[in-house]
């Protein structure tokens, strides 16, 4: 799309939160600003988040407090998803272990069912969310309830969650400790399915939603299982190297440094015929399992000119995978 602003193709952002908009309490650089001018321009804005750790009000009070605009219904949660998942598989008033946070117990309650924190209490099945504060006492109960039966659901699988200090284990890590313990595994609510973009979509009433991440295996694969536009950000989780490395179904549809590149010309991929892909000005072609690249390895072009080429030559794969780098110009 030369001469035109990325954004300006979409009707509405689907934004993450963890590694774009923040990282643990602080905003990352460009983003509430980045954020500001979509109202400006006529964009609607929605937050799809897999954290289950607040609730989607505490969600909005924390964007606000850093300066973004939010309200809690432009916030969409796994844990919205999880209660809506376990209200079509149980009875009315069935009793649930919350393996989380209180915000995961509210949205299980305000759907119908009843949170439970014990074993004893007899519930018929387990919800697990990230918090903070769980520890293994949670975790041993949950695995006791899910060995026996108890239908298991989890907010989501992120094994990461970005803080200032670098990455920590998010939830991904702690439902493989019980699946570990307990040889199952559970039904997964928030992202990477579609159903929980789709809502956020639904609520802006958007056609052309553009889904923004930073992780792979949850924002662009969910965005791509939604079937909308995808542009992965490179403040958190995921690199130039792991997008280049990318299976089929984790590539998006644009890559960006920051989300102030929403608001810069998005450039065209050229592919000349020869199994040659420009980017402005770097060139990208695959011989055998080796990308060379003329180009800058600090500018973003060169990367994405690499990403077409190897893309092209791979395009079908179930497994990450990447290529030897040859750089031809420095």
């Amino acid at each position: 799309m030369p001469g035109t602003e990325l954004i300006s193709a979409f009707d509405a952002l689907l934004a993450d939160l963890d590694g774009v908009v923040y990282a643990g309490p602080h905003a990352i650089p460009g983003a509430v600003e980045s954020l500001k001018r979509l109202a400006e321009i006529g964009v609607g804005l929605g937050y799809v988040t897999n954290n289950a750790s607040r609730s989607p009000a505490e969600v909005a009070q924390h964007l606000r407090e850093l300066g973004a605009p939010a309200e809690e219904q432009q916030v969409v949660s796994s844990p919205q998803a999880a209660a809506e998942l376990l209200v079509s598989l149980l009875p009315a008033g069935a009793r649930v272990l919350i393996t989380g946070g209180e915000a995961l117990a509210r949205e299980i309650e305000v759907a119908g069912l009843v949170p439970v924190r014990n074993g004893a209490e007899d519930p018929v099945a387990v919800v697990q969310g990230f918090h903070p504060d769980l520890g293994w006492k949670d975790l041993a109960e949950a695995s006791y309830v899910v060995a026996a039966g108890a239908v298991w659901v989890a907010t989501n699988t992120d094994l990461t969650i970005p803080q200032p200090r670098g990455m920590a284990p998010g939830n991904g890590t702690l439902v493989a400790a019980v699946s570990a313990a307990t040889g199952r595994e559970p039904l997964v609510a928030g992202k990477p399915e579609a159903p929980l973009f789709r809502a956020a979509a639904k609520r802006l009433a958007a056609e052309r939603p553009l889904v923004v991440g930073d992780r792979l295996d949850t924002d662009i694969l969910g965005g791509n299982n939604a079937g909308f536009a995808t542009v992965a950000v490179l403040t958190g989780v995921d690199t130039r190297e792991s997008v280049l490395a990318a299976r089929t179904r984790e590539r998006p549809t644009f890559l960006i440094n920051d989300l102030t590149d929403l608001y810069r010309a998005y450039p065209t991929v050229e592919h000349d015929g020869d199994g040659r892909f420009r980017c402005g000005a770097a060139v990208a072609v695959v011989q055998e399992a080796t990308v060379r690249i003329s180009g800058d390895p600090a500018e973003l072009d060169s990367w994405r000119a690499a990403c077409a080429a190897w893309w092209a030559a791979n395009p079908e794969t179930e497994t990450a995978r990447a290529p030897g780098l040859e750089w031809l110009t420095h």
